[in-house]
């Protein structure tokens, strides 16, 4: 299983809102609370995301099994969602499209990752 990395498009966007409600779920058990916003997020605000943010993916057997999202601003990129599928976490996948990301993003001065406080 060699993963395809490659940038999503608006035809991911439902995919990769099911694979982010599906990932999210250990995030919501941590904080005891289901209503946090990846889990509340429409197709409509991933759209609009898709304006002004560039989306990653991976894909295994053309399914899509991690994505990331970022968007520069005044020379730092702020990377945020990084969602791997339940069955492909802690096989480095998500690690190298943050590579990816980064190079996506080479002449940014500074990177910004967002993640939860109990992470």
């Amino acid at each position: 299983m060699h993963p395809n990395f490659e940038h999503a498009s608006l035809d991911d966007a439902s995919e990769i809102l099911a694979l982010q409600k599906q990932a999210y779920q250990s995030e919501a058990e941590i904080y005891n609370d289901y209503s946090i916003q990846p889990l509340t997020q429409t197709i409509d605000e991933i759209y609009n995301e898709f304006t002004h943010q560039t989306f990653l993916k991976a894909t295994i057997d053309r399914t899509i099994v991690v994505s990331v999202r970022a968007y520069e601003q005044e020379g730092t990129c702020y990377i945020g969602k990084v969602i791997v599928h339940p069955d492909f976490q802690n096989q480095g996948i998500g690690a190298r499209l943050l590579q990816k990301i980064e190079q996506t993003f080479s002449h940014a001065k500074r990177y910004e990752l967002f993640t939860g406080a109990r992470r």
